[in-house]
C-alpha cells in the first residue's frame, strides 16, 4: 500500500493511474468499454498528449497479452472513484427556497409530486 492506502501497482506510474482515472472521469463505464475510451483519448492524445508510446512508458500497453493487468487496473481505479464519489455529500444551503410543484393541484393529480430547489414560491 502506498502513502494514499491505494495497492502498489508494479511497474505502473501514478501517471498511469490518473490516465485511467481521467479516462473513467470522461465515461463512467467498466470493463471492456473503457478500454475503448482509453484507446480513443491515446489515439487522439487527449490525455498530457500522450499517445500510445508515451503511456507504455508510464506502464499502459493496449495489446492482447496485457488486456487482463489492464482489466485489473481498471478496476482498482473504478473500485476507487466510487469509494470518493461515495464519500462526497451534496447539502442544499438553508436559504434556497424550496416548494413541491403541483401541490395545490396534488389531490386532484395522481402523479407523484417533484420538489423544485431554488423556485420562486
Amino acid at each position: 500500500m502506498d502513502s494514499h492506502g491505494r495497492p502498489l501497482v508494479h511497474g505502473v506510474s501514478d501517471a498511469a493511474l490518473d490516465f485511467i482515472r481521467f479516462c473513467y472521469r470522461r465515461r463512467r463505464v467498466g470493463w471492456p468499454e473503457l478500454y475503448d475510451e482509453m484507446c480513443a483519448v491515446a489515439s487522439r492524445g487527449i490525455y498530457r498528449g500522450w499517445g500510445f508510446r508515451e503511456l507504455g512508458e508510464h506502464g499502459i500497453a493496449f495489446g492482447l497479452t496485457e488486456m487482463p493487468g489492464m482489466a485489473r487496473l481498471v478496476a482498482i481505479v473504478a473500485g476507487e472513484e466510487s469509494e470518493r464519489r461515495g464519500r462526497l455529500t451534496v447539502g442544499v444551503p438553508d436559504h434556497v427556497p424550496a416548494r413541491i410543484e403541483g401541490s395545490e393541484e396534488a389531490a386532484e393529480d395522481s402523479r407523484q409530486p417533484r420538489v423544485l430547489i431554488g423556485a420562486a414560491g
